[in-house]
C-alpha cells in the first residue's frame, strides 16, 4: 500500500533546517519524546517526515542534530553512510508505505570509514565498506572532499533506483546530500 507524501520535500528539508538552526543554537535535545507521544505512535504508527540515511559515528546523533522527536525521522546508520539493498528497501519502505518526502544522505567530518578508505588497505568485513567508498572518492586525499563525494555517490544510487525514480517522479520524493561538521554542528545541505 502506498501512502501519500506527509508533506513537500520542500517543506521538510525547511523543516530539518529549522531543526538543525535550533540544535546548534541549544544545549539539549527538545524533540518530543513524551509518554504521550510514544503512547500515540504505538497505537497510530509513525509518519517520519524524513529518511535519513548516515554514518554508525556516535558522534552523528540525527535525532538531535535536528531537533526531533518519536516517529518524525526514519534513519538508517551503517559506516560510511554507503548504500546497498538493505538501504534501499528501507528507503523504499519508508518512502512507499509511510510517505516520507525526503531522503538525506547525511555524511559528516571526520569520518572513520572515510579516512580508512583514504589510507589503508582494510580487511575483513570493513573492506566492504572501504572498497564502496574508494568507488565514490578514486585518489582523492583531501578528508572533506572525499566525505562529500562519497555522499554524491550515495545520493546518486538512490536516485537511480528503479522504485525511488518512480517516488520522485509521481510523488515528488526528493533525494538531497549533506554534511553535518561535527566540530559546530551545523548541517550543510549539498544539493
Amino acid at each position: 500500500m502506498v501512502h501519500q507524501m506527509i508533506m513537500t520535500a520542500s517543506e521538510a528539508l525547511d523543516k530539518l533546517k529549522k531543526g538543525n538552526e535550533k540544535y546548534v543554537a541549544s544545549d539539549a535535545n527538545s524533540g518530543d519524546i513524551s509518554r504521550a507521544l510514544r503512547a500515540y505512535t504505538s497505537k497510530h504508527g509513525q509518519q517520519p517526515y524524513a529518511i535519513i540515511i548516515t554514518c554508525s559515528d556516535s558522534r552523528v546523533i540525527p535525532e538531535s542534530i535536528f531537533s526531533a522527536g518519536i516517529g518524525d525521522l526514519f534513519v538508517i546508520r551503517v559506516a560510511g553512510n554507503v548504500i546497498d539493498d538493505h538501504q534501499l528497501g528501507s528507503i523504499e519502505y519508508a518512502a512507499g508505505h509511510l510517505g516520507s518526502p525526503v531522503v538525506v544522505v547525511l555524511g559528516h567530518t571526520w569520518c572513520g570509514a572515510v579516512d580508512a578508505a583514504i589510507n589503508s588497505d582494510s580487511e575483513g568485513y570493513i573492506k566492504f565498506i572501504t572498497d564502496e567508498i574508494k568507488l565514490a572518492i578514486g585518489d582523492e586525499k583531501d578528508d572533506y572532499r572525499a566525505c562529500c563525494l562519497n555522499v554524491a555517490r550515495s545520493v546518486d544510487i538512490i536516485e537511480h533506483s528503479l522504485d525511488i525514480r518512480h517516488l520522485e517522479e509521481e510523488d515528488g520524493l526528493k533525494v538531497v546530500g549533506a554534511m553535518y561538521h561535527i566540530d559546530d554542528g551545523h548541517v550543510e545541505f549539498l544539493s
